[in-house]
């Protein structure tokens, strides 16, 4: 009787920074990058696209709440509660996990994922206690590789400006400003995993090359 070979279980990466500070593209890049070199790979974000990750979305844009009795278009935006808002974050990831990550890792798959848990720790740390949101995220799978790519809070929304049509509650100087700082504290002292950091101000094509190097090391 021949037995057969076990595949390889992927390996989990994420990509972090403020809003703006690219990861989105070089999630693009790492992947094709990946697969260049012969590999399976799977992308992902957070907030995801799920039915949880879609009303995070909604509320980051900035929600219109009914009221009884309101006339139509008297509705005005209502603030969420700041640990509604964090347990939310926890929940769309664990479904996440359950649903997308750990299916394609088990089948081989790498999966490179735009934000994860150190998100949560930095944004929602802001109007949370920052011990509230580690213990509703202690569930969630910690990341072969974190990759963090520093860039200014005033040039991240320079990009910011330049590109987006839109923009959520966060993306705004003064937010950008103490979500930069809460993320330098917060790597200061993060061992889930491999953590490399970055200097996302460089030439585009340098910082692909040093996200290369980094991912190197997993394989």
């Amino acid at each position: 009787m021949t037995s057969k070979k076990s595949r390889r279980r992927g390996r989990f990466i994420v990509l972090e920074g403020i809003d703006g500070s690219g990861t989105t593209t070089q999630l693009k890049y790492a992947a094709e990058w990946l697969e260049r070199k012969g590999e399976l790979v799977h992308t992902t974000r957070e907030p995801t696209d799920g039915p949880l990750g879609l009303m995070l979305r909604q509320i980051l844009r900035g929600r219109l709440v009914s009221t009884p009795g309101a006339v139509s278009g008297d509705a005005k935006p209502q603030p969420m509660d700041p640990a509604a808002v964090a347990l939310l974050f926890a929940a769309d990831r664990l479904d996440h996990l359950h649903n997308e990550v750990l299916p394609h890792l088990e089948a081989g798959r790498h999966v490179i994922c735009d934000r994860y848990v150190l998100s949560s720790l930095a944004y929602q740390s802001l109007e949370t206690d920052l011990r509230f949101v580690r213990n509703i995220n202690e569930k969630a799978l910690a990341p072969d590789l974190t990759i963090f790519l520093r860039v200014r809070p005033d040039v991240a929304m320079q990009r910011i400006e330049t590109t987006r049509t839109t923009r959520d509650t966060f993306e705004q100087l003064p937010l950008q400003r103490k979500v930069a700082a809460a993320y330098d504290k917060l790597l200061e002292g993060y061992r889930e995993g491999t953590v490399t950091i970055l200097d996302g101000e460089e030439e585009m094509s340098m910082v692909t090359t040093r996200m290369r190097a980094a991912l190197d090391t997993l394989f």
